[in-house]
């Protein structure tokens, strides 16, 4: 795997007090530190509907609107020496506050170090009915280099930049709950495309000449997205000095997230969780700058397996004073091509991010997999996950119930201070808030 260093440059994304800031206030603050231009703070304060009619009609089927989702930024991150104001877009709350949270503490202490695998995908052919599968393995052997001229000449200007089909494999599938089948795996180096429509004109191209080869049918000719050749991984190394919250001290924090960590290599219910949060920070940047998010959850989820037992992608142990913590996951993003080509605001978000290559946005994500995933563990290990999730959660809630801008503060207070954040409660503190003013 490579590592990128960028050179430090006078750019921060620690911005204090952020989320006191009005959206213009916010959005002078991103011009000022160099993460968008005057045109893109002019797009974004006037661009609240989002994406328009006419492009969505053009990108899906049967179109009848829109889904509008928050987006927002994460500050304060630091990875391989280079500063990241990062787009994330997504409905739940605390999500954006604690992975900030956690790359404030981080970038204290070298910040995150990233580092990703060659952009190889797989495209899979499935043959079946071949009638001699040691034979068909040897011809497709001695044809590799004439399938991958094949396979090449479907894109020649992927060549140009580099990339293009690099070797194929070839798997026999013997088993007692199917068919014989022989699979076919064509890797291909895909830069800075998602690679899925690539993939897949390819393995079509070949499909005729891999009968003729192996005597058997071909049926699926598609990609997978168990993407185990494109990995990302970060990892930060945090002192217990920067780890102390409230009553518990740093040894404390460590030890917490440690054991939490552990239970989720030992239990997979508890992975599924681990990894739905880790997820939580992973989905928000890809559906920000126009990335197949379903495709990135099938790919971590299915790699998270890949032993026979499900587990986590990310761990954390203690080691001296300090605490540590990798993830690695299979990254299939893209900067070229499909939707970020004709929607705005996402074009936008992946010039805040400033990034040059696929690989790099694989390793910022990653790098927010990690943070959303000690931002959770610390709180589960110490004084519980709600704490922490309820304010927010109950502007949400209070909002659903009808209080007005002026009102939601006062709504989310009572809240919070009888411990009840729920609808109805919500709606009864609203009536006597309007009834109290009413007298007045």
């Amino acid at each position: 795997m490579k590592i990128r260093l960028a050179v430090m440059n006078e750019k921060t994304s620690r911005i204090p007090r952020f989320y006191e800031k009005t959206l213009q206030q916010r959005l002078g603050l991103l011009e000022k530190g160099g993460f968008i231009s005057a045109e893109e703070h002019k797009f974004l304060l006037a661009r609240q509907g989002g994406l328009p009619f006419n492009v969505a009609n053009e990108m899906v089927e049967n179109a009848i609107g829109v889904l509008e989702l928050p987006l927002g930024t994460a500050l304060n991150f630091l990875i391989n020496e280079k500063e990241y104001v990062i787009p994330m877009a997504i409905e739940e709350p605390s999500v954006i506050a604690a992975v900030s949270h956690i790359a404030k503490i981080v970038r204290q202490y070298d910040g995150f170090k990233a580092q990703s695998s060659d952009p190889i995908m797989i495209g899979q052919i499935q043959v079946v009915g071949v009638p001699n599968s040691s034979q068909a393995i040897q011809n497709i052997e001695n044809a590799k280099e004439e399938l991958l001229t094949m396979a090449n000449a479907c894109d020649p200007k992927l060549i140009s930049l580099g990339g293009g089909a690099r070797a194929i494999e070839t798997r026999w599938l013997e088993g007692d709950d199917h068919r014989p089948m022989l699979i076919l795996h064509l890797l291909v180096d895909c830069r800075d495309a998602m690679g899925a429509n690539l993939i897949n004109t390819m393995t079509e191209k070949l499909a005729q000449r891999v009968e003729d080869l192996t005597g058997g049918s071909v049926y699926l000719r598609i990609l997978s997205n168990l993407a185990d050749r494109r990995l990302a991984k970060a990892t930060c190394r945090i002192p217990f000095e920067g780890l102390g919250w409230r009553s518990f001290s740093g040894k404390e924090v460590a030890e917490g997230v440690q054991i939490a960590s552990e239970f989720a290599t030992a239990d997979p219910y508890r992975a599924a969780t681990h990894n739905k949060g880790i997820m939580n920070g992973i989905s928000a940047v890809c559906i920000a700058v126009g990335n197949d998010w379903r495709a990135i959850e099938a790919g971590a989820h299915s790699y998270a397996a890949r032993s026979g037992k499900y587990g986590p992608l990310a761990t954390w142990h203690v080691e001296g004073d300090y605490l540590i913590g990798e993830i690695e996951l299979p990254m299939a993003v893209g900067i070229v091509g499909g939707t970020l080509r004709v929607h705005p605001t996402v074009q936008t978000n992946i010039n805040i991010l400033n990034i040059s290559s696929a690989d790099e946005l694989g390793e910022v994500m990653a790098t927010v997999g990690l943070a959303q995933n000690l931002a959770a563990l610390k709180a589960l290990s110490t004084e519980g996950i709600q704490r922490g999730h309820m304010s927010l959660h109950a502007r949400s809630v209070a909002l659903s119930a009808g209080a007005s801008e002026v009102e939601i503060d006062e709504v989310v207070d009572a809240m919070i201070d009888c411990g009840e954040v729920r609808a109805d409660r919500a709606e009864t503190i609203l009536l006597s808030l309007r009834s109290d003013k009413n007298e007045k």
